[in-house]
């Protein structure tokens, strides 16, 4: 039961301490399961997150579960899980019981508008890091940007990005093979 409760408090922390959503979670899930308990080895994790990225559900959830299951199964999922999403939890039932009486107060409306640029810089600061485990090195850095770009000014679904992401990660390979037999 111990090792199941180390499992739960790990993620009820992560979930507790981040606020942004599951891509402002990321770093500090990495942070906790490859660096400080080698749960995982840092490739695993990318691996681990890229598929939680492809399912639906929240992506911080997903990373949970496979983490869980990763270490014990069935019933790691269960308390990862219940781990990262019982703070939000909480949170939000005390937020609904106490928000419907300052709703329209401008005091509270400045200071989630002030919260905003700081949920930004916890999810673009750490990209640095994840980027360079995906392999992401100068020479192909504009293909991040070019997606921003594509999905925010030329409001491109980003299911188009996605499949042509798979596309060219199939196409890519064989056109390698080609040219190397030339």
């Amino acid at each position: 039961m111990k090792r199941y409760l180390e499992l739960f408090l790990v993620f009820f922390k992560i979930g507790a301490f981040t606020f942004g959503g599951g891509y402002a979670m990321i770093p500090l899930i990495r942070n906790e399961v490859v660096k400080k308990k080698n749960w995982l080895e840092d490739d695993e994790f990318m691996d681990m997150l890229a598929i939680a990225q492809s399912m639906p559900g929240p992506m911080a959830l997903n990373t949970a579960l496979f983490v869980g299951n990763k270490r014990f199964g069935f019933k790691g999922s269960l308390f990862s899980g219940l781990g990262i999403i019982l703070p939000s939890f909480i949170t939000i039932l005390f937020i609904a019981i106490i928000f419907t009486q300052f709703k329209n107060n401008p005091i509270v409306e400045r200071i989630f508008k002030g919260i905003r640029p700081a949920v930004v810089a916890l999810i673009a600061a750490p990209l640095t890091g994840l980027s360079k485990s995906a392999g992401i090195s100068r020479k192909n850095a504009w293909i991040p940007f070019l997606v921003v770009i594509a999905v925010w000014l030329l409001k491109i679904s980003p299911a188009y990005i996605i499949a042509a992401a798979i596309l060219s990660g199939i196409l890519y390979p064989i056109y390698l093979k080609k040219r190397i037999k030339r």
